[in-house]
């Protein structure tokens, strides 16, 4: 059975929506899009490797995406609509070319095809390694908000339920990940969601994942930051309804 911890919320017999969180983040992220989503879908979150009860794993984000798969097929779940944001997000990216059979709906948040400069990454995980989460806390809040955002006790109650191996371990594979020459063979119906003032994933990021996805549409979410569906929930919550309802039956 897979190692990813889980959760299952909405009616039984309706279709499925899978909901990947940012690194440094719980499923808990996103609570504030479950009352809209539950209405109509069965909505799936899971932990990603290394977060909340996941156990790690030292691997690539396709080896991540293959343990998606395996959660599905232990819950007998075949064709379904996947969100997520950041590494999330690169899950599903990772989730739609590696298994576009199983990807009816794709939801990209506040992601990319390729998350910067290698070195940065692997600089992280051997600050983490090192020192734990807790010296970075700061820094990490301070990218996935705007100034605006005062209230950060929730993130920093999900980042204290992260392993610092298994945060490491996501950083390397970030490091790792690249999609911008596989983005036109993703086949599912594609949003894009970006925050205005996002600085982990900016909107060119967004942009490039937009403009490589046959048919892709681009949102973007003003005063949002890293974590747009959490600081912006209502049009982001807007987004991936209107979203869903016109490409999952």
């Amino acid at each position: 059975m897979t190692s990813l911890h889980h959760r299952l919320d909405g009616p039984h017999d309706a279709p499925v929506v899978v909901l990947g969180s940012s690194i440094g983040t719980t499923l808990d992220l996103w609570e504030p899009q479950l009352p809209a989503l539950t209405e109509s879908w069965r909505v799936l979150r899971y932990d990603l490797p290394g977060h909340g009860g996941s156990a790690a794993i030292h691997g690539t984000i396709d080896d991540f995406a293959d343990a998606v798969v395996e959660l599905l097929d232990g819950l007998g779940l075949d064709r379904v609509a996947y969100g997520g944001v950041s590494l999330g997000g690169a899950v599903g990216t990772a989730l739609a070319l590696r298994h576009p059979d199983r990807v009816a709906s794709l939801i990209l948040c506040c992601t990319s095809a390729r998350f910067g400069e290698p070195e940065g990454w692997y600089e992280r995980a051997a600050k983490v390694r090192a020192g734990g989460l807790e010296p970075l806390a700061d820094m990490f809040v301070g990218r996935w908000f705007t100034p605006a955002r005062t209230d950060t006790s929730g993130v920093r109650d999900m980042l204290e339920r992260v392993d610092p191996e298994g945060y490491a371990a996501c950083c390397e594979a970030l490091a790792a990940f690249d999609a911008r020459d596989r983005l036109a063979d993703v086949r599912a119906p594609t949003l894009v969601v970006a925050g205005a003032a996002d600085i982990a994933t900016p909107l060119d990021h967004a942009e490039t994942l937009a403009r490589g996805i046959p048919g892709a549409e681009l949102v973007v979410v003003p005063e949002a930051a890293h974590l747009a569906n959490l600081e912006r929930p209502e049009p982001v919550t807007d987004a991936m309804v209107r979203h869903l309802e016109r490409t999952l039956s």
